[in-house]
Order: structure tokens, then sequence, then C-alpha cells
């Protein structure tokens, strides 16, 4: 079995965290998306001190599917670097983390 990963993500809208989070579990790089209530972030862009409102993905996947997951976030992101976090589940119900797997094994 894989490693769980949870990985952050946040995406400018609700709409494009519904859009991104929709492609992610359709083409099984993800086994499950939570889209959260949108956030205030500040952040340094370019030199700037920059805020803005943005929607946060908490995504749920496998070490050996990340790669996948990271190049199709990349692709379906708007911006020029998204924040892509993926942090290793050390712990969680056996099933979960096992269905995490199944959803995550790519089918042809």
């Amino acid at each position: 079995m894989s490693e769980v990963l949870l990985v952050i993500s946040n995406t400018p809208d609700r709409a494009t965290a519904e859009r991104i989070a929709g492609e992610l579990v359709a083409s099984h790089a993800a086994a499950c998306v939570n889209i959260l209530a949108k956030c205030s972030s500040i952040y340094r862009w370019e030199g700037k001190v920059e805020s803005a409102t943005e929607v946060p993905l908490l995504i749920k996947t496998t070490a050996e599917a990340y790669p996948r997951l990271e190049a199709e976030l990349r692709k379906l992101h708007p911006y020029t670097v998204p924040e892509i976090i993926a942090i290793p589940i050390s712990a969680g119900l056996p099933a979960y983390l096992g269905w995490v797997n199944t959803e995550t094994r790519k089918t042809i």
C-alpha cells in the first residue's frame, strides 16, 4: 500500500476550486478533494506584499499518484506558481487509507 498524502492548494475562487477538484477525482489523481470556505491570504509576490481571497483545497492522494496529481494540478491551476504542499499521513483509519489507495490507482 502506498503512503497517503494530504495535498493543500489554494484557488482564486469557488468555480475554479470545483473544476480542479472534479478533474482530479475523475482522473484518479485524487480520491477526494474537500473545498473549504474562502479565506484571506497575505503573501509576498514579485517584491510586493499582496492580499487575496482564496478557496483552499484539501486533496487526498498517495505518494504513488502524487506525480500525476502535481502535473495535473499545475496544468489546471490558473496561478503561475500554485501552492502545492504535500503532507504525509502518519496514521489513519486503515479502511480509509486503503480506499484512498484504491481510488488513486490509474485505470486504463
